[in-house]
């Protein structure tokens, strides 16, 4: 599997020198010089303060996030985008599209809904196609089976069980028969990053949430890395891709 190196460099903690002395009692000052060693500083795991995925704040942050400096000269979102695109997804229906990131990596054709009128708004002055929910719920393109696929990316992990069920079975019809369906969710890291979140949904919660909606599961992987390194690793995901019956 393909990883740029730099998905290895930002995981990278910085080490200091520091004594045993404030971990061992009983040594005296020359054993502990003598046993110096260096450990791992662990780095600040910062946590999002936003409340609420509605409000510009919330779309604010968004913004934020995906116009630091670093990583846009080191295009981040590549590997991201590459993953999205080799799914196939054709015209597809992205559910919860925020400020549009996804839809640079889907067909000209697709139209992204949210329910955050400053994060549409935000995705409209990128030159996407996207709607509110309430705008969605009048336009002419919310035509039965009138797309491809259906992407819910960093959405499901912000609703309960029964929410979440809701949120498919309104979207679903609007998926052509056979269509597929795409899910990415946050592993430990990244989950507990958002205090907006509030189920985590791993691979066995994607599948049941498919099996309630009569979705059937083609593949689950992690992503960019493997299983493990969910928990370090703050952007790594649960993906699984499931189509209609």
């Amino acid at each position: 599997m393909w990883v740029p190196d730099y998905f290895i460099a930002v995981q990278r903690q910085p080490y200091a020198e520091v004594s045993p002395r404030d971990t061992v009692s009983g040594r005296d000052e020359g054993d502990i010089e003598a046993t110096r060693t260096l450990v791992r500083r662990p780095r600040p795991h910062r946590v999002a303060t936003v409340k609420d995925t509605k409000g510009k704040e919330y779309a604010d942050r968004l913004r934020k996030k995906q116009e630091v400096r670093w990583k846009q000269l080191l295009r981040v979102q590549a590997p991201y985008q590459w993953n999205l695109k080799r799914q196939h997804l054709g015209r597809t229906l992205d559910v919860g599209c925020g400020i549009g990131r996804n839809l640079v990596s889907l067909s000209a054709d697709s139209v992204g809904v949210d329910h955050n009128a400053d994060a549409v708004a935000e995705a409209r002055a990128r030159g996407f196609n996207a709607l509110t929910s309430d705008e969605w719920a009048v336009s002419d393109l919310r035509r039965e089976g009138a797309f491809d696929g259906m992407l819910l990316a960093h959405v499901i992990e912000h609703m309960d069980e029964p929410a979440a069920v809701a949120l498919m079975e309104e979207y679903l019809p609007y998926l052509r028969p056979g269509g597929k369906v795409f899910f990415v969710c946050p592993q430990e890291r990244g989950y507990a990053s958002d205090p907006t979140h509030v189920r985590f949904a791993d691979f066995e919660a994607l599948a049941d949430l498919s099996a309630e909606v009569g979705l059937t599961v083609e593949k689950s992987f992690s992503f960019p890395f493997p299983r493990f390194a969910g928990k370090p690793f703050i952007y790594n995901e649960f993906c699984v891709l499931a189509k209609t019956r």
